[in-house]
C-alpha cells in the first residue's frame, strides 16, 4: 500500500471516530471518551489535513470551525413550505381541535383511528437542513415559510448537526430535507449573556433571541463560539413513513438528534395529561419551552387533510400561560429605539421568572403607564409574555415612598431634539442624526429593498458609526476606501468593492430612494405610487397633504406622516446635505385613470404569490384604478391570500372580507378583460 493511501486511510478513520463521538456526545448525551481525548483526535486530524490540504472534504469535522465573515445571506426556497401552527392556551380550544380533527378524519375514512404524536415546543429558531447523498449541502432559516436565509456555513459549526448522515442502521436517501429547531440551552444562555456584559455589550433578552442572533452572524466564528444545538422533528423531502414515530426513529438512525421528551397519546385526555406534565417540568428542563405541539400520528392522513393558507389542519400548539412574578419598580427611564420611538422602561429589583433573571420590563407608552398608574417604588406583577418579553401587568401594592406620576421627557435622551407624539407613542423626529437611530437608518438605506449597497450590512454600519467615520447620515458618501479597509473583516479588495457600491448608489431610481429613506408609512408599493404620481424627488418633497392624498393608496393619516417627515427641520437639513451627494432619477408621471376597471375597489395582498411578487400585484391593481393597503379593514374589497398567509387572513375572515386565492384573483382580472400575464 502506498504512503498516500496510508494517509487517506488514517484521515478517514479519524473522521469516522470523531463523527461517532460527536453523535454520542451531542445527540445521545452519552460520551464514551474524555474531552481531552476528543481534542487529541481533532488535533491529529487538523495536522494531517494541514499537511495534505488536497484531502480536506466538506464533511470533515474540521470544517465546522468558523471562517472569514460572510458578506451577507442569500435566500433559498424551501423544498416544502414551513408553515406555522394554529395555537391556544385554552383547554376548550384543544378539545375543539380534537373534535374537528376526528370529524375530518372520519369524512376521509370511517375506519381510521386518531392518535397523536406529542413534543415540547422549543422556543428556538426553525431551520431546514438539506442532505444530498448523505452530505449536508444547505441550511435555511424558516423565513416567511416559503423561503429563508441560507445559513449553511453557520449551521456547519453546530456540533449536533451531522455533516454526513449515518448509514449503518438504514440506507441514506439521495435527498433528505429535515426541519428542526436550533436552540441555546438555558445554562449556555446565561454564560453567553455574562460574557456579553463583561464585554460591555447588550445581553440577549431570551434564549430564542440568543439562538437566532448567534446563527445569523456574518462571522461564522461567533456562531461557532456559542454552544448551539438542535432537535429535528419533521421531514420536508425524502422517503415516506407511516407514522410520526417511525419518522422520528429514522431521523435518529441517520444520526439526527431527536428530542427524548417526545411522547404519544391515543386521545385528547392523554394530550392534556402530557401538557400538565410539561407544565410541571418546564422550570427544570435544559431548554426554553413555551408549550406542547400536538400532531396526528398517521402521515398519510396528514397529507389527505392538507393545510389552510397558513397552518396544517392536523397539528396544534398548546401554549403555556405566561410566567408571572412580583417585583419592585426601582426607576422608570426612557429608551430611544432605532425607529425613534421613545419607550419607557421599568428598571426592576431582579426577579427570577421561569429560570430567567428579569431586571427590566417594557412599559410600552405613556398611555399604558397612566392607565395602569405605574410609578417608581410600586410593587408590580411582571410576566414574560409568551415566555419572551417582560412586561408589567399591574400594580400590586403602593407604599409610602411611592414616586410621582411618570412624565415622558420633552427632548430626546439621545440627541436632544424636541420629541413629538405619534398616536400613543412619543417619537424623536430627528430621523437621520439621532445616534440611537443612525445605525438602523443606514442599514435600511443600504438594504436589498433600499439602494442595495452590497456589503453595507448592520455589522459594517455599526462599525462606521461606533468609530465615528459616519456621524451624520450624508457622511456615508465621504468615507474613503482606506477608512473602510480599517474595519474588521475588510481587506483592500473588499473595502474597494464596498466603496464602489456606495459610489454607484449616487444616482438611484426614485422609488428605491424614497423607500430607502425610511419615511413613515412608505413601503415599496407606496414609494412606487409616489414616484409615478410626482415624477421627481423635489416634487414629492414639496407636495401638500392634499396632494399626497390624491395618490392611490395614501389616506389622510399617511399623507400627514409623509408631509411631516419632509418638513421636520432636522430632516430638511439632512436631506439638503444628502442631495449634494445623491441625485435620484426622475420617473415618468402617469396620469390618473379614473375609468380603471378596478376603480373603487381596495385590495390587500398577503402570503407568497406564484405568478408575481406582492409589490408587482399591488402595482398592477393600482394601474387599474384600485387602492391597495397594508392592513385589512371593513373597507377592504378583497384580500388576496398566497402561500403562508398570516394574521391578515384571520382578520379578513373575522370581518367578512372576501378572500381570493391567487387563481381567483387572476380570474377576477380576466373577467374584467385583463390578462395578468401581460398587464
Amino acid at each position: 500500500m502506498s504512503q498516500a493511501s496510508d494517509v487517506v486511510n488514517v484521515i478517514n478513520d479519524l473522521r469516522e471516530q470523531i463523527h461517532h463521538h460527536n453523535y454520542r456526545y451531542h445527540v445521545l448525551d452519552a460520551p464514551e471518551i474524555s474531552d481531552e481525548a476528543y481534542d487529541e483526535l481533532m488535533a491529529t486530524l487538523r495536522e494531517l489535513e494541514a499537511r495534505h490540504p488536497e484531502l480536506v472534504t466538506p464533511d470533515s469535522p474540521t470544517q465546522r470551525v468558523g471562517g472569514a465573515p460572510l458578506t451577507g445571506f442569500e435566500t433559498a426556497r424551501h423544498l416544502r413550505p414551513m408553515l406555522s401552527l394554529d395555537s391556544s392556551a385554552k383547554e376548550e380550544d384543544v378539545r375543539a381541535f380534537d373534535q374537528r380533527l376526528r370529524r375530518a378524519v372520519a369524512n376521509l375514512d370511517e375506519s381510521a383511528t386518531v392518535s397523536y404524536s406529542l413534543e415540547p415546543k422549543i422556543d428556538g429558531l426553525s431551520v431546514e437542513l438539506v442532505y444530498e447523498d448523505g452530505l449536508l449541502v444547505r441550511a435555511v432559516t424558516r423565513g416567511n415559510g416559503i423561503e429563508g436565509e441560507v445559513i449553511t456555513a453557520n449551521v456547519r459549526t453546530i456540533r449536533a448537526v451531522p455533516l454526513r448522515l449515518l448509514s449503518s442502521v438504514r440506507p441514506v436517501p439521495s435527498l433528505l430535507a429535515v426541519r428542526g429547531e436550533i436552540y441555546l440551552p438555558i445554562h449556555a444562555f446565561d454564560d453567553v449573556n455574562a460574557e456579553l456584559m463583561n464585554q460591555g455589550k447588550q445581553p440577549f433578552a431570551n434564549p430564542r433571541n440568543a439562538a437566532a442572533g448567534s446563527v445569523r452572524q456574518l462571522d461564522t466564528s461567533l456562531t461557532a463560539s456559542r454552544p448551539l444545538t438542535l432537535y429535528c422533528y419533521d421531514l420536508l423531502a425524502g422517503p415516506t413513513f407511516r407514522t410520526q414515530s417511525e419518522l422520528l426513529g429514522a431521523l435518529a438512525d441517520w444520526g439526527l438528534p431527536v428530542n427524548p421528551d417526545n411522547a404519544t397519546a391515543d386521545d385528547v385526555e392523554g394530550v392534556l395529561a402530557y401538557f400538565e406534565k410539561m407544565v410541571e417540568e418546564r422550570d427544570h428542563m435544559a431548554y426554553e419551552v413555551d408549550g406542547v405541539v400536538v400532531k396526528l400520528q398517521d402521515l398519510d392522513l396528514r397529507d389527505r387533510l392538507g393545510n389552510t393558507a397558513h397552518h396544517p389542519r392536523w397539528a396544534y400548539a398548546v401554549k403555556f400561560q405566561p410566567r408571572k412574578e412580583v417585583s419592585e419598580v426601582l426607576s422608570i427611564v426612557p429608551s430611544v429605539g432605532r425607529t425613534g420611538v421613545v419607550t419607557p422602561i421599568a428598571m426592576l429589583r431582579p426577579v427570577n421568572i421561569g429560570g430567567v433573571t428579569v431586571s427590566r420590563a417594557n412599559l410600552h407608552n405613556i398611555d399604558d403607564i397612566e392607565r395602569k398608574d405605574i410609578r417608581e417604588g410600586d410593587t408590580v406583577r411582571v410576566e414574560r409574555a409568551g415566555d419572551v418579553i417582560p412586561q408589567v401587568v399591574e400594580v400590586v401594592e403602593t407604599g409610602a415612598d411611592r414616586g410621582a406620576p411618570f412624565a415622558m421627557p420633552t427632548h430626546c435622551p439621545s440627541c436632544g431634539t424636541e420629541l413629538t407624539r405619534r398616536g400613543p407613542y412619543t417619537v424623536c423626529p430627528n430621523s437621520f442624526d439621532c445616534p440611537a437611530q443612525l445605525i438602523a437608518r443606514l442599514t435600511h438605506y443600504g438594504s436589498r429593498g433600499g439602494l442595495d449597497i452590497e456589503g453595507l450590512g448592520e455589522r459594517t454600519v455599526t462599525q462606521l458609526v461606533e468609530r465615528e467615520l459616519v456621524k451624520r447620515f450624508p457622511e456615508l458618501y465621504e468615507v474613503t476606501p482606506q477608512q473602510l479597509e480599517e474595519l474588521d473583516g475588510f481587506a483592500e479588495r473588499s473595502a474597494q468593492k464596498l466603496w464602489e457600491a456606495i459610489e454607484a448608489s449616487r444616482t438611484p431610481e426614485l422609488p428605491r430612494f424614497l423607500f430607502a429613506l425610511g419615511i413613515p408609512e412608505v413601503g415599496g408599493a407606496v414609494a412606487r405610487s409616489l414616484a409615478r404620481a410626482f415624477g421627481a424627488f423635489d416634487a414629492v418633497r414639496a407636495a401638500t397633504p392634499e396632494d399626497l392624498e390624491r395618490v392611490n393608496g395614501i389616506g389622510a393619516v399617511m399623507a400627514e406622516e409623509i408631509h411631516g417627515f419632509f418638513h421636520e427641520p432636522h430632516n430638511v437639513e439632512v436631506l439638503d446635505a444628502l442631495l449634494r451627494h445623491v441625485t435620484p432619477k426622475a420617473e415618468t408621471v402617469e396620469e390618473s385613470n379614473g375609468e380603471g376597471v378596478l376603480e373603487g375597489l381596495s385590495f390587500v395582498f398577503t402570503g407568497t404569490l406564484e405568478r408575481m411578487t406582492r409589490p408587482e400585484a399591488e402595482a398592477l391593481v393600482q394601474r387599474l384604478g384600485a387602492r391597495t393597503s397594508g392592513s385589512v379593514s371593513k373597507k377592504t374589497s378583497y384580500l388576496v391570500a398566497g402561500e403562508a398567509a398570516g394574521s391578515k387572513l384571520t382578520k379578513a375572515e373575522q370581518l367578512g372580507v372576501a378572500v381570493l386565492t391567487e387563481d381567483e384573483f387572476v380570474a377576477l382580472l380576466a373577467e374584467r378583460g385583463v390578462d395578468a400575464g401581460t398587464a
